[in-house]
């Protein structure tokens, strides 16, 4: 077995025993980094020599006894919208091209107190609006599987560098699907954890009420063992939640035994591939043979959940990337007359065709006279689709459903129709809406050997249900191929 086979967990395990060292770890991935880079473009950022000597200080601590952690040694990236302190954090925009952070996030720091070691920031869609990594302004990113397909968005380079093996495991954040999608491209697991669990802070923002970060990484094991690592209240962030749960590797169990799996009839209509219904069925199958009770049942409310999470997410966009006006920080036109054409030409140039859309979209359903007719719906139609999944998860533990009705797009096929786009994210956004977390789990390939992910969907705080279901599912498939 290869170094780099190992999962995060194997590796600090392996590094710990003192078989391997945290720096040759890192070499590794950096020389899989200098072979695959150029035809994936996984990374926006990678300073080599910074990574080296940081594995170099966590190696010496990790051998006096000081760094004990299950990470400790492990090379991570991170998805360029995750401030880092004294490296470059662009969203992966003309905007920030230059903006290098005196801080870093909540989530970063806490996985730096753990050991793992930054490798660099990875790619992804700009300012996270996109679900192929197609919008950056510094390239496409490939999918390790098949170079003419997408790796998903809008933590597509996070998940593509999990995938090709350039990380152990990555970070990424999650506002309609973004974790979850790239991950079922990708076959790797991704995990959005409940709304509130992982700080925000340091995140650059999309959309407020619906960002969340999440690791993207190996296995259920990986999953359960980061998410340890990031998750609990910080009082930086006014929506972080006080949670005395975070136990998460404890669900790590091969017991499904009375679990109650609910199956939504709405999410295996009309739209899913053939191929992507038959895996994840069969996942239903091996959890119901496994001990579980699985029944369908009837979802209302996913037809709306699209122009609702574009209508919310669009506002708040709108409001939260008005700061990108080229006084502060960023990219400035070089030309203007006076500061309302510097505002104008700044923008203009430095933001690209799709985040334009949705400022313009977010802008026109907070403007007078439509504010009541969308954005007020929007958030009760939101309260509804909450009120969905309440009724839902009085009678099941968790459901199971697909991660995006087909797999992996070619590159260029959905940018030339926004809406196509906008509805792969039909069985993710709900989610995100209701504050729910959400589990990917690679189940399979379709016949040109693209990977289908599992999407296991969890009530407010239950993430162990989905890890134990992830976990007791994955024992019974095997290694993923």
């Amino acid at each position: 077995m290869s170094l780099l086979d190992l999962t995060a967990v194997e590796l600090s395990k392996e590094i710990k025993a003192g078989k391997v060292t945290a720096v040759e770890a890192m070499q590794a991935v950096l020389d899989k980094i200098d072979e695959r880079e150029d035809a994936l473009n996984c990374y926006v950022t990678i300073d080599k020599e910074k990574a080296l000597d940081e594995a170099k200080r966590v190696q010496k601590e990790i051998e006096e006894g000081r760094l004990t952690g299950p990470l400790a040694g492990v090379p991570v990236a991170i998805k360029d919208n995750m401030c880092t302190e004294d490296m470059l954090t662009t969203c992966s925009s003309k905007i920030l091209y230059n903006f290098v952070p005196s801080f870093s996030a909540e989530a970063v720091n806490k996985l730096k107190e753990a050991g793992a070691v930054i490798i660099g920031k990875t790619n992804m869609d700009e300012f996270a609006m996109g679900s192929t990594t197609e919008t950056s302004a510094f390239g496409i990113t490939k999918n390790p599987h098949n170079e003419e397909h997408v790796p998903g968005g809008s933590s597509g380079g996070s998940a593509a560098a999990v995938a090709a093996e350039e990380c152990f495991f990555a970070l990424g954040s999650d506002t309609g699907g973004s974790i979850r999608q790239p991950a079922s491209y990708c076959g790797v697991v991704g995990m959005k954890p409940t709304y509130g669990t992982v700080s925000r802070y340091g995140l650059i923002a999309y959309g407020s009420s619906l960002d969340q970060i999440g690791p993207l990484c190996k296995d259920v094991t990986d999953c359960a063992t980061i998410m340890e690592v990031i998750a609990g209240h910080d009082k930086k962030d006014s929506t972080s939640m006080k949670r005395d749960d975070l136990d998460f590797t404890s669900a790590l169990t091969d017991d499904v035994k009375g679990m109650k799996i609910g199956i939504p009839r709405t999410y295996f209509g009309e739209g899913l591939d053939p191929e992507v219904k038959e895996a994840v069925l069969n996942v239903a199958k091996t959890l119901e043979a496994k001990g579980a009770v699985v029944e369908e049942f009837d979802l209302d409310l996913v037809d709306y959940a699209i122009p609702t999470y574009y209508t919310i997410a669009a506002a708040e966009a709108s409001s939260n990337l008005e700061r990108f006006d080229g006084v502060k920080y960023g990219y400035r036109a070089k030309d203007y007359d006076d500061l309302h054409s510097m505002y104008k030409r700044t923008r203009s140039e430095g933001f690209g065709a799709e985040v334009k859309r949705r400022i313009l979209l977010g802008s026109f359903v907070l403007s007078s006279g439509y504010y009541d007719a969308y954005y007020l719906k929007a958030l009760r139609v939101k309260a509804l689709i909450k009120k969905a999944f309440d009724d839902a998860f009085a009678k099941y533990d968790l459901l199971i459903g697909p991660v995006a009705p087909t797999t992996a797009p070619k590159i260029g096929s959905s940018l030339s129709d926004p809406i196509k786009m906008y509805l792969g994210d039909i069985y993710t956004i709900s989610l995100n809406l209701a504050g729910l977390p959400g589990l990917s789990v690679p189940c399979g390939k379709d016949s040109d050997g693209l990977p289908i992910g599992v999407q296991f969907i969890g009530d407010c705080f239950k993430e162990k249900n989905l890890i134990r279901a992830g976990f007791t599912y994955e024992q019974a498939r095997g290694k993923f191929e």
